[in-house]
């Protein structure tokens, strides 16, 4: 099961949906194994253990160690493999999460 979380606050997370379902059509892996969650108070972010948005979890697991940043409503920042600061995860993170779910 792969979950999609997101804050509405945060301007990045439409961007990264489509790029998780383009993957998720790429590897012919259905939709309802995504479930999309809107995060809308803290109290959730602490309930869920929300770090920021987006989040994406695949069994439960983050794609992109989050450390120990603290839970709460905020936009997540990655880093790219090259180092870089980014709003989104890295589109090879990402394809490799997807890719070791579909066992490819």
């Amino acid at each position: 099961m792969i979950d999609f979380l997101f804050w509405e606050g945060c301007p990045s997370h439409p961007r990264a949906l489509s790029d998780l379902t383009e993957l998720l059509d790429e590897f012919q892996i259905a939709r309802d194994q995504l479930r999309v969650n809107e995060v809308k108070t803290e109290a959730d972010a602490r309930r869920d253990h929300f770090i920021g948005s987006p989040t994406i979890r695949i069994d439960g697991k983050d794609i992109v160690d989050p450390g120990d940043t603290p839970f709460g409503l905020d936009c997540r920042v990655y880093f790219r493999r090259d180092g870089r600061a980014s709003p989104l995860p890295d589109p090879d993170d990402l394809r490799d999460a997807i890719a070791k779910l579909k066992g490819t």
